[in-house]
């Protein structure tokens, strides 16, 4: 069953009032308030990641894959998604993440990717979808990237998270979806 993420039909532009993950700059904007960004949390393993909200088109339970022969190792087949073909790639495998805990095939979710940016349907399947979250530019690290320009980590999204009446930073990293595909050869 397919699950659309609330906000996402009516998004007109992947440009959020013209910030973009790569614009971020941590300026306000005219009235004071400084300009924020939304993504899509979720888990690879036991590690957080983030991608813009913006590049999803969806997020949808797992479907069984049919495996493509002499395809790359991260490329985990396609699916047939209400009538078209979709190719899913495995971001664990692409990202070298190990887990000692592996959650089951069935358990995992698959974020399909919006039209815009892959020219093709383009699914990335995770271990599981978190939330859908809004941060500002003060909530991210960048010195924490490599700095390279092919760099698919955006920045250290810093998340504070209440627990058992303490306050404690849990880190998200924020992927940059079309410089990962774009190395891939996906688009």
């Amino acid at each position: 069953m397919a699950g659309i993420i609330p906000g996402i039909a009516s998004s007109p532009s992947s440009d959020l009032n013209g910030l973009s993950p790569h614009k971020m700059t941590g300026k306000t904007d005219e009235e004071g308030a400084e300009e924020s960004f939304q993504v899509v949390e979720f888990l690879l393993g036991q590690e957080h990641f983030a991608i813009d909200l913006f590049d999803v088109k969806e997020v949808v339970e797992y479907t069984r894959i049919t495996k493509l022969p002499n395809s790359p190792t991260y490329i985990k087949g396609i699916i047939d998604l209400r009538g078209e073909i979709t190719t899913i790639i495995d971001l664990k495998q692409q990202l070298a993440i190990t887990s000692s805990h592996a959650a089951s095939e069935e358990e995992k979710r698959i974020i399909v990717l919006d039209d815009r940016i892959t020219h093709s349907k383009i699914g990335i399947m995770v271990d599981d979808v978190l939330t859908v979250s809004t941060y500002s530019a003060s909530h991210v690290d960048e010195t924490a990237t490599s700095g390279e320009e092919s760099s698919h980590i955006l920045g250290i999204i810093k998340k504070k998270i209440k627990d058992k009446d303490k306050e404690r930073t849990e880190l998200v990293i924020w992927l940059d979806v079309k410089t990962l595909l774009r190395d891939m050869g996906q688009i």
